[in-house]
């Protein structure tokens, strides 16, 4: 009887940190990405039991997922789930609460460029890539912005992959700035 109970507990305290992640996120995360931090880089859940939790508290309304044709679904934190945890949060162990907000300030700016500044490419029949970099808005079902190139070779695409993650913003002030008029 004892072990339910101490499963129990434990399954409270891990719907709660997933709850704390997703609010001081401040946005929503691919299922992938919530597995990653919670499992692989940070041991708070096992895979199994993230993978469970993220099903329950999608069910029970306290997150909520959007599914855009051909992306990967999001997860976010709703009112509901807000709520619990505002009421809860006090049985995640402080430690554990500093320790995700930390990870959060190191990492949250990486993992929404990763989420928002898509990049990919493709062989084209005469050897040459078509690089295609886009900036997602999470709550827009199309991009914010679109820019398909012409790269000569695969090292050339792969090179504009990378510098996109690290430009994107400031490639799309400028053209912003520059071709619409305020």
């Amino acid at each position: 009887m004892d072990k339910v109970l101490e499963y129990s507990q434990d399954s409270t305290v891990n719907k709660l940190k997933l709850l704390f992640l997703l609010d001081k996120m401040e946005i929503p995360l691919t299922e992938n990405n919530i597995i990653d931090i919670c499992t692989s880089r940070n041991n708070w859940i096992n895979y199994m039991d993230c993978k469970e939790i993220l099903w329950q508290l999608l069910e029970v309304g306290f997150i909520y997922k959007t599914e855009n044709d051909g992306e990967e679904c999001r997860y976010g934190i709703t009112v509901d789930g807000r709520n619990c945890l505002s009421h809860f949060f006090l049985r995640i162990p402080q430690s554990l609460r500093e320790e995700i907000s930390n990870f959060i300030k190191e990492n949250k700016l990486n993992l929404k460029r990763s989420q928002e500044y898509v990049s990919d490419y493709v062989k084209n029949p005469d050897g040459s890539h078509t690089v295609t970099l886009k900036i997602k808005e999470p709550v827009l079902t199309s991009p914010l912005l679109e820019i398909k190139l012409k790269a000569p070779n695969r090292h050339s695409a792969i090179m504009a992959c990378k510098k996109w993650k690290e430009n994107a913003a400031n490639i799309f002030e400028y053209l912003y700035d520059t071709i619409i008029d305020n």
